[in-house]
């Protein structure tokens, strides 16, 4: 056993959860708990305020008692924690969030932060990371300053893939059923720059497969653009790097060959260690 496997805090069983029967109906009940359970922390992570118990019950559609009875299990093992009277998610989140494949020491978010610190300071604009989740970019992580233009994105968050720079350089990569996918979803509209015609964004991303680099026009957020490029891995795109900054005076696609650049150095890295 690992020095880092004994410092992990273990879930405690929880004394008052009635024990697994073998019967289909306790199974049945079981999953049905584990669910709503689930729902509950989806509704948390859905807010950025503690919410109440009545709240939570609202939101998911079960009875009060039923959210009241979960929270108290979930707060037990560490998954919620009170904020008051509210409950928000627990910490215990956070350790695991930062066990999954993406945050592990050989993972590729260890890998690009070298990367990234590295194109902040010479750029000094936000630097992101993102992997492609359905038809959203998911951010593994941001990096900006004090003095860099706010940027609307958080790490753990999402944004539609085809109205983002690091969307635009995963999908590129990706095959005819998910882009297929893509675009008979309905392609996002977060601004009146955003490519609404799929046949525009598919020009882009070939274009985006022919020199590695995705370009973002105020499409995501007025004022600010972006440029991304993709982070391969026997030719496919495992996540891409970018770099957002105002539109003017000089916007973020000067950097293009710097993006370009570090994305193929995480990507050489990735490989050898693969």
């Amino acid at each position: 056993m690992t020095a880092s496997t004994l410092d992990r805090p273990r879930i405690a069983p929880t004394t008052s959860a009635a024990p697994l029967r073998g019967s289909s109906a306790g199974q049945d009940n079981n999953l049905a708990s584990v669910s709503k359970a689930l729902m509950l922390l989806e509704s948390l992570n859905a807010t950025d305020e503690p919410a109440g118990v009545s709240a939570l019950a609202r939101s998911t559609g079960m009875p009060k008692s039923t959210a009241f009875r979960l929270l108290a299990y979930l707060e037990e093992s560490g998954f919620v924690e009170r904020a008051g009277k509210a409950y928000r998610l627990g910490r215990r989140l956070f350790e695991l969030g930062n066990n999954v494949d993406y945050c592990r020491p050989d993972g590729v978010r260890n890998m690009a932060l070298p990367y990234m610190t590295d194109l902040h300071s010479r750029t000094g604009m936000t630097v992101h990371l993102g992997v492609l989740e359905g038809r959203d970019v998911v951010y593994l992580e941001k990096i900006h300053g004090l003095r860099t233009t706010p940027v609307d994105t958080a790490v753990g968050g999402r944004a539609a893939a085809s109205c983002s720079a690091l969307g635009k350089a995963l999908l590129a990569y990706c095959d005819g059923p998910t882009l297929r996918q893509v675009v008979e979803a309905g392609l996002a509209s977060r601004t009146q720059y955003s490519v609404r015609h799929p046949g525009l964004l598919l020009q882009q991303l070939q274009e985006t497969r022919r020199t590695a680099i995705a370009h973002d026009r105020e499409e995501s957020q007025l004022g600010i653009s972006c440029v991304a490029s993709p982070i391969l891995v026997g030719g496919r795109a495992v996540a891409a790097l970018s770099v957002s900054g105002p539109t003017r005076p000089v916007p973020a696609e000067t950097h293009a060959a710097l993006v370009r650049q570090s994305a193929a150095e995480i990507s050489r890295r990735l490989s050898e260690a693969a």
